[in-house]
C-alpha cells in the first residue's frame, strides 16, 4: 500500500518518546516476552517498497544537483559559520564529542601488544564502564576469538582506542554486540526496546573484517557493531572490510546495524569513516525505526549486493539497497552533515542512501555534503543521484552536491 506524501520540512530530532516506532512498546509486567524484530521486518517489508514509484528514476542518476540554501520555518540547524573545511575536512562537532577516558574502569593490556588480548576486551566489555587500552606506543590490532558482548545491566560502556586500537573480526564474527531485548544479556525491563542504558560509546577505535552472516537473532546484520536499544554513539572511528548476509529483504548494516533506540534519539556517527562493507542492504549503515545524525564522515566503496530489493520480487531472496545507508521504518529522521559519501553502490535502489519512511512521517536532510559517483543498478529518485527517497516531501538538500 502506498500513501499519499506530505510536503514538510526536516527536523533533527523527534517530537515525543513515543515516535519510537522499530520495535512498538511492550506492555506487561517484567518476564513478559519482548516483540521480535522478526515481526517487525515482516510488517515492514508488507508495507513498504523500494520499487520505483511515479516520479522516481529506475536508472543510476548521471546528473549534477547541487543545491544552497537554509532550512524551511521550524527546522532545526546548528550553526556551523565557523567551522570549515566542509564535507569530511574533520571540523569539531558539537553534537557528539568524545567522552573523557582520564579515569578508567577497566584497562586492556599492560603496554605490550601480547597483553591485549581477544578475552580481554570481552571480560571489559562485559564488566561495563570506560574501557582504555595499554598495548604499547605502536598500533596493535586484536583478533576477537569471540564477540564482545554489552550486559544489560551496564549504565554505560565507553571504549576508546586512543587511535590506536584494531579490533578485527577476522573474516568469521561480529565484534561489538548489544540488545537490550536479549535475555542472554539480562533483560532489565519490559519495555526492552525503550530504554536509557546501556548507554554505548566507541571512539578512536577501529573495526576491521567483522562479520556477521549466519547471526540472524533479532533481524541480523551489523557485522562489526549491532545495537538494539539503549544508546549509540561513534566518535573518531573507522570501519573497513565488514560483512553481513549477502541476501535478505531488510537486512544490512555490514558496519553498524541498529534497532529502536531509547525515545528515538538519534545514533550520532561523528569524524568516522567506513570503506569496503559489504552486505545485502547498507553497505555501512542500516536500522530499522531509528534516526541518525552523520557529520563531517566518510563513506567509499561500500556495496549492497542483494537482488530483488524489498519486498522481495518474486523469485529473488531480497535486498540490494543502500550502498551505503539503509534505513526504513515509520517517524524517523536522517541528518547527513559534512560528509563525503563517494564510490558506493547498490545492485538495487539507493547506490548511496536509501530511505523508505512507510506512514511518510520520515525526513532526510542533506547539508554541506558531496553524494558522488554512487551508482544503482535498479532505481533512484529523480532528481538525487544515488538517492532513493520515500517520506515526507522530498529531501531536505543544503549546500550539497548530489552527481
Amino acid at each position: 500500500m502506498r500513501l499519499a506524501c506530505k510536503v514538510g520540512v526536516l527536523t533533527t530530532t523527534l517530537a515525543s518518546a513515543a515516535a519510537v516506532t522499530a520495535c512498538g512498546t511492550a506492555s506487561g509486567a517484567s518476564g513478559t516476552a519482548p516483540p521480535t524484530t522478526q515481526q517487525v521486518v515482516q510488517a515492514s517489508s508488507a508495507s513498504s517498497s523500494s520499487q520505483p514509484a511515479p516520479g522516481q528514476s529506475s536508472r543510476p542518476g548521471r546528473g549534477n544537483r547541487t543545491h544552497e540554501g537554509t532550512p524551511a520555518a521550524g527546522a532545526t540547524r546548528t550553526s556551523r559559520a565557523a567551522m570549515t573545511p566542509r564535507a569530511g575536512g574533520g571540523a569539531a562537532s558539537p553534537s557528539a564529542p568524545a567522552v573523557s577516558t582520564a579515569h578508567p574502569d577497566h584497562v586492556i593490556g599492560h603496554g605490550t601488544p601480547a597483553s591485549c588480548t581477544s578475552q580481554a576486551v570481552v571480560r571489559a566489555v562485559a564488566a561495563g564502564g570506560v574501557i582504555t587500552f595499554s598495548c604499547g606506543p605502536r598500533p596493535v590490532t586484536i583478533v576477537m576469538r569471540a564477540t564482545a558482548k554489552v550486559r544489560n545491566t551496564s549504565a554505560r560502556v565507553v571504549l576508546d582506542g586512543g587511535g590506536k586500537v584494531t579490533l578485527s573480526g577476522g573474516g568469521v564474527r561480529r565484534i561489538l554486540y548489544m540488545d537490550t531485548c536479549d535475555p542472554a544479556q539480562t533483560w532489565t525491563t519490559s519495555h526492552c526496546q525503550d530504554q536509557s542504558s546501556p548507554v554505548l560509546v566507541v571512539q578512536r577505535m577501529t573495526f576491521a573484517d567483522g562479520n556477521s552472516t549466519g547471526q540472524l537473532f533479532d533481524g541480523g546484520g551489523g557485522g562489526a557493531i549491532f545495537d538494539r536499544g539503549g544508546q549509540l554513539k561513534v566518535v573518531d572511528s573507522h570501519f573497513t572490510g565488514n560483512r553481513c548476509d549477502a541476501s535478505g529483504p531488510d537486512l544490512g548494516g555490514a558496519a553498524i546495524r541498529v534497532l529502536s533506540q531509547y525515545q528515538n534519539r538519534p545514533v550520532y556517527v561523528v569524524r568516522s569513516t567506513f570503506r569496503g562493507g559489504v552486505c545485502s542492504n547498507g553497505g555501512a549503515l542500516s536500522s530499522i525505526g531509528v534516526s541518525w545524525v552523520i557529520q563531517d564522515s566518510t563513506m567509499s566503496g561500500n556495496r549492497a549486493i542483494g537482488r530483488g530489493a524489498n519486498p522481495a520480487r518474486a523469485g529473488t531472496p531480497g535486498g540490494g539497497s543502500g550502498g551505503a545507508i539503509y534505513t526504513d521504518g515509520n517517524r524517523y529522521t536522517v541528518t547527513i552533515d559534512g560528509t563525503v559519501i563517494t564510490g558506493n553502490s547498490a545492485t538495487e535502489g539507493g547506490g548511496a542512501v536509501f530511505f523508505v519512511s512507510n506512514d511518510r512521517t520520515g525526513t532526510l536532510r542533506i547539508e554541506h555534503s558531496r553524494l558522488r559517483g554512487n551508482p544503482n543498478a535498479g532505481f533512484h529518485t529523480a532528481g538525487y543521484p544515488g538517492v532513493f527517497f520515500l517520506g515526507r516531501g522530498t529531501p531536505l538538500v543544503i549546500a550539497s552536491t548530489l552527481s
